[in-house]
Order: C-alpha cells, then sequence, then structure tokens
C-alpha cells in the first residue's frame, strides 16, 4: 500500500493501489528504497515483556502481510515491526478493486479481506530470518472457517516458536461475523483456547499474547473486553483496527467505498478508545496505539492516552518509510519539552 510516489521521488499515481504496493515491496527486496539515516534516542528505549525496544514505533499488520521485507523495514527504523493478518490456509482475499485512496482526507479505505499466503508460506520466511529486531505476528481466521478457535490455535501453535509476540485479531471489518467474536462470551473462550495452545508449544518463556480491537465498540463492549483481557491474563491490547464509521469531515470520491478506513480521520475515536481501554484495565496491560499516526506529536498523543507503543501504517502511503525517522525525531523532542527523560515515564500522563 506504499505508493511508489513516495518511494521514486513523485512517480506518477497512475497505478491503484494495490499494484502500487506490489511494486513497494518488490523495491524493498530489489534494494531499491535506500536505508535513512535512523534517529534514535535513549529517551525512546525501553523494556517492555522483557524485549528490548530500540525506540515505540512500529510498523502495523497489513503492510506485509506475508513476512516478505519485515527485516527490511526494520532497518527503516521502526523499533518493531508486525507481519499479517496470517490465516492457517492461503486466502485469496475479497475481489479487486478492494484498496483506495482518500488523498483529501489523508485516508485509506481497505476491504482486502485478509488475503495471504497462509501460515507454512509466512512460517518458511520467518525460519529463514536471523531473528534480529523485534517482529509481531498478527494472527486471523479463514474465511470459511466454521470454528473460529481452531484457526488461532493452529496460527498459535505453528508461530509461536518465530514470533516475538502474536496478535489475536477479530477486529477486521472486511471478514463476515468476525467482529462477533470480540463479545464477552466467544471472547473468553477464544482466549483460553489460544492460551492454552501456547502452554503446549511454548511453556518456557511464551511470546506474549495481544489482542487487536475495532474503533466501533459500544461502552459495554468495551468493559467486557477489558474484563476478560485481564481475566485471561493476556498481555497486551492493540487499540485500534480500521473503522467502518465515515466521519462527516470525509470529502474524497472514494468515501462511498465499503471496507475499513484507516487514516487521519481515525485518529480522534481510535486515541479515544485507547484512553478508555487504560482507565478501564488500570493500565495494568501494555497497550500499543494505532489509528492515524502521521507525526510525532500524534505518537506522543497516543503515549500520554495510555500507549506503551505505537504503530503506523496509512501515512506512508502519501508520506513513505522515512517518516518513521521524523515521528521518532519529534517525539524525543515533545517528551524533553514536557520533562520527561523517558519515554516510559509519558505513558497515561493525560490521566494523572
Amino acid at each position: 500500500m506504499i505508493d511508489p510516489y513516495c518511494l521514486a521521488g513523485h512517480f506518477i499515481r497512475l497505478l491503484d493501489p494495490e499494484t502500487a504496493h506490489g511494486l513497494a515491496i518488490r523495491a524493498l527486496q530489489a534494494g531499491l528504497v535506500p536505508r535513512p539515516t535512523t534517529f534514535e534516542s535513549p529517551a525512546l528505549e525501553q523494556s517492555v515483556w522483557g524485549l528490548p525496544f530500540t525506540n515505540p514505533v512500529g510498523l502495523a499488520a497489513g503492510f506485509d502481510k506475508n513476512a516478505q521485507v519485515v527485516d527490511l523495514m526494520l532497518k527503516q527504523g521502526f523499533g518493531f515491526a508486525e507481519i499479517g493478518s496470517v490465516t492457517p490456509r492461503p486466502q485469496a482475499g475479497n475481489p479487486r478493486p478492494r484498496l483506495f485512496r482518500l488523498p483529501s482526507d489523508k485516508a485509506v479505505i481497505n476491504r482486502m479481506g485478509l488475503n495471504n499466503d497462509g501460515i507454512e508460506a509466512v512460517a518458511s520466511r520467518l525460519e529463514a530470518r536471523a531473528r534480529k529486531g523485534i517482529v509481531g505476528v498478527n494472527l486471523g481466521k479463514n474465511k470459511d472457517t466454521e470454528e473460529a478457535i481452531s484457526d488461532y490455535r493452529e496460527g498459535m501453535l505453528r508461530l509461536a516458536p518465530l514470533a516475538d509476540y502474536l496478535v489475536i485479531n477479530v477486529s477486521s471489518p472486511n471478514t463476515p461475523g468476525l467482529r462477533a467474536l470480540q463479545g464477552r462470551e466467544p471472547l473468553q473462550a477464544l482466549l483460553e483456547a489460544v492460551l492454552q495452545a501456547r502452554r503446549e508449544v511454548a511453556a518456557e518463556n511464551p511470546p506474549p499474547l495481544l489482542l487487536k480491537i475495532a474503533p466501533d465498540l459500544g461502552d459495554e463492549d468495551k468493559s467486557d473486553i477489558a474484563q476478560v483481557a485481564l481475566a485471561t491474563g493476556i498481555d497486551g491490547m492493540i487499540a485500534t483496527n480500521t473503522t467502518i464509521e465515515r466521519p462527516q469531515s470525509l470529502s474524497d470520491a472514494n468515501t462511498r467505498e465499503s471496507g475499513g478506513l484507516s487514516g487521519q480521520p481515525l485518529f480522534e475515536p481510535s486515541t479515544r478508545v485507547l484512553s478508555e481501554m487504560y482507565k478501564l484495565t488500570a493500565g495494568k496491560i501494555p497497550l500499543i496505539g494505532v489509528g492515524g499516526i502521521a507525526s510525532g506529536a500524534d505518537a506522543y498523543a497516543k503515549i500520554r492516552a495510555g500507549a506503551t507503543l505505537v504503530q503506523f501504517y496509512s501515512a506512508m502511503v502519501y508520506h513513505g518509510p522515512a517518516r518513521v525517522q521524523i515521528i521518532k525525531r519529534d517525539l524525543a523532542g515533545l517528551l524533553a519539552a514536557d520533562g520527561f527523560s523517558r519515554v516510559s515515564q509519558a505513558i497515561g500522563a493525560d490521566h494523572s
């Protein structure tokens, strides 16, 4: 989904977004994307789940679905990267076109449908890498699987030994019935089953298990999810996935397309859910804030709202992967301006 416009210096935007994204992946693999001079600061370092994060700015799931360029993206300066969503069997996803730019709104709409190469192809690529840098794996279910738990268990059993953390994705709006798994009873059953699978395959030093939630949740839903998260003992949550809502502020012609909306219009609602989940869990589990981040100020707002780590993706469509350097540099400056010597000191500062 990174546009070649961002990668090749004002390249003509005549290609559809999905084709452009495919070219971006190939450009990375061919070494055509220069490695930037990375900005690093001790103020951005922290240990989370016993993992050493050089900075809190990560690559969100969806860009590198199939673990094709994860190490190359880490070299762009991300503190961590998340691949997927990965389903047990290869999946073609929804019919094209299924990815749409909204340039006037700095947004993207997608209805990809969890297209990916499947667990075995992804596992083979992860097995071949040197395990340098923090890589998470986002797990999904196949569209035609009736018993969702079996798919998530299979993902955990196969990929837990290869991941630094895993994510249960029950919040994509583009797989029928998936978001229903966020209900209290189905969610508890799912998380307990996946945690049991983790014990079976990684009893010692198990990778952290996170839950990715939707921004389109009612108050009771959010309360239920927080209680289930604390009761089951999962290690964290990601707030949030894309939204099915369409704010009145949207002006682009592609607004009418169905699917999940990401980018700038998602910033406010996703940050609001993040803040609410921080309060509902009393800050007891780390949260990853994602949705609409395009600047250091955006990342800082997420952290002050309760995020331990942050992720972005859609901003690269309009600004390219070098955006991560700007975000890190400006975030360090904002921390210093407010008297924080470490990013960890700012987590949840708005709730103090």
